[in-house]
C-alpha cells in the first residue's frame, strides 16, 4: 500500500549505522554535522552532503540517510585502502561529512505552523510561503557553503571541495533550485521533489478546488490571482528550474532547432555543466506527481544528451538519472534510500575527476592547465 507522508522507508533494510552527531551554530542556524569524529588524521580533502528535510519535519529527519551515506563511504574507502599496495594507495584520502539544518519556520526556526500548511489546512498564502520557504533554503545553502570550511577546519587542517545535496519533498523543490543556483554544488539527490512549481501548485489549485482556478480555461487565470500572483510568477522564472527556461509557458513536446531553443540550453549548460542529478518520484504520488515534472523532466533528459553545440566534450555535460518507483506515494521509500546511497558513494569516488567544480578548478589548472570550465554563450 502506498504512502503519502513523505516520511522514509527503512523496510527490509539494515539497523541505522552508529555515526557520530555534533550539533553546531552555523551562521546563525543549527546544523547537525554527522561524520566529523569518523574522519581520519589522513583525511585531507572532504565532501560534503548537505540535507534539506521535508515540509512539517525538521532537521533530525535526516539522521537516518546521512548516517547510511557516511557509513557507506567509510566502508568504501576502508576497503579501497586496505586491499591496495602501499604504492597504490591514495596520497590524501578523502571523507565524507553529513549536514542537516531546518527548514525556515520548521524546527529550531519554528514561527509559525499556519504558515507551513497547505491550502486545505487553511493557509491562504500557500503558493507564495511555500516558495518563500524553499528560495530561503537555498539563499541559507549558498551562504553556509560559502563558510562552513573556517567553522569546521579553522587551521585549513581539511579542505572541503566536493558539495553535495539531498533533499526529500520539500527539500527536494530546494535541491532543484539549488543545482540550478550555485556551481559549488555538484550533485544532487532530489527525492519526491518537483522542478516545475507552477505546474504543481496549479496541478494542487485544480485538486483543492480553489475559486481562483476555473477548469473552464484549464488554470490559465490562476497565474497571476490572488493564489499565484504577479510577483510569484516573476519570482519563478527568476529561481525555478523549468520557469528560469520556459516561464510560465508549457514545456513543448519536442525540442526544436529554433534560436529560443538554443538560448536555453545555453542557459542550461551554464548551469549544470558536468553536474549529476539522481531524481527519484513515486509512481502513485498524490501529493507531488510526477506528471506534474514530467514535461519539463522528458525536455531536461533530451538536452543532456544533445548539448546546444557539438563542440561540448563529455565532461561538459551533464547527467540525469529519472526513477519511477511503481507503487510508491509520497515518501522516500527503501529502495530510493538505496539507489541514493550508491548515488553517492558514486560521486564521492569520482570527486577529483569533475573539472567543471569551482571548489577544484585552480588545482585541476595548475596541475593539467585545464581551461575555464564556464560556459560561452554563442553570439545569437
Amino acid at each position: 500500500m502506498s504512502n503519502n507522508t513523505g516520511n522514509q522507508s527503512t523496510h527490509g533494510l539494515p539497523p541505522t549505522p552508529p555515526i557520530s552527531s555534533t550539533t553546531l551554530p552555523i551562521s546563525g542556524i543549527l546544523c547537525d554535522v554527522y561524520g566529523l569524529d569518523e574522519l581520519s588524521p589522513s583525511v585531507h580533502k572532504v565532501s560534503i552532503l548537505w540535507l534539506h528535510h521535508q515540509r512539517t519535519r525538521n532537521k533530525e529527519s535526516m539522521k537516518d540517510i546521512a548516517s547510511r551515506c557516511i557509513a557507506a563511504w567509510n566502508s568504501f574507502s576502508h576497503h579501497q585502502n586496505t586491499h591496495s599496495s602501499p604504492g597504490q594507495q591514495q596520497q590524501e584520502r578523502r571523507g565524507l561529512i553529513a549536514i542537516a539544518y531546518d527548514q525556515r519556520n520548521h524546527g529550531s526556526r519554528l514561527i509559525n505552523e499556519k504558515v507551513n500548511g497547505s491550502w486545505r489546512e487553511g493557509n491562504e498564502n500557500h503558493a507564495i510561503d511555500m516558495f518563500a520557504g524553499i528560495r530561503g533554503m537555498v539563499v541559507d545553502q549558498s551562504l553556509m557553503i560559502d563558510v562552513i570550511e573556517g567553522y569546521l577546519f579553522p587551521r585549513g587542517e581539511k579542505r572541503v571541495d566536493q558539495h553535495l545535496a539531498l533533499g526529500c519533498s520539500l527539500g527536494g523543490h530546494s535541491v532543484w533550485q539549488l543545482m540550478m543556483a550555485d556551481r559549488r554544488v555538484r550533485a544532487g539527490v532530489c527525492v519526491i521533489g518537483c522542478p516545475d512549481f507552477i505546474n504543481l501548485l496549479s496541478d494542487r489549485a485544480r485538486l483543492s478546488k480553489l475559486n481562483t482556478y476555473s477548469p473552464q480555461d484549464n488554470g490559465a487565470s490562476f497565474l497571476g490571482s490572488r493564489d499565484f500572483p504577479p510577483s510569484l510568477i516573476n519570482a519563478c522564472k527568476n529561481y525555478d528550474p523549468k520557469a528560469i527556461l520556459f516561464g510560465p509557458h508549457p514545456v513543448p513536446e519536442q525540442q526544436t532547432h529554433s534560436r529560443q531553443e538554443l538560448i536555453r540550453q545555453t542557459i542550461l549548460y551554464e548551469r549544470l555543466q558536468g553536474k549529476k542529478l539522481l531524481v527519484c518520484s513515486g509512481g502513485v504520488d498524490k501529493l507531488v506527481p510526477p506528471r506534474c515534472s514530467d514535461p519539463f523532466m522528458n525536455w531536461l533528459k533530451q538536452a543532456a544528451v544533445t548539448p546546444p553545440s557539438p563542440s561540448f566534450d563529455k565532461e561538459q555535460r551533464f547527467w540525469v538519472d529519472d526513477r519511477v518507483y511503481p507503487g510508491i506515494g509520497h515518501e522516500f521509500s527503501a529502495e530510493m534510500v538505496k539507489d541514493a546511497v550508491q548515488f553517492v558513494v558514486g560521486v564521492v569516488m569520482g570527486a577529483g575527476e569533475d573539472r567543471y567544480n569551482p571548489e577544484t578548478r585552480e588545482e585541476q589548472q595548475q596541475g593539467g592547465g585545464r581551461q575555464s570550465g564556464y560556459v560561452v554563450s554563442p553570439n545569437i
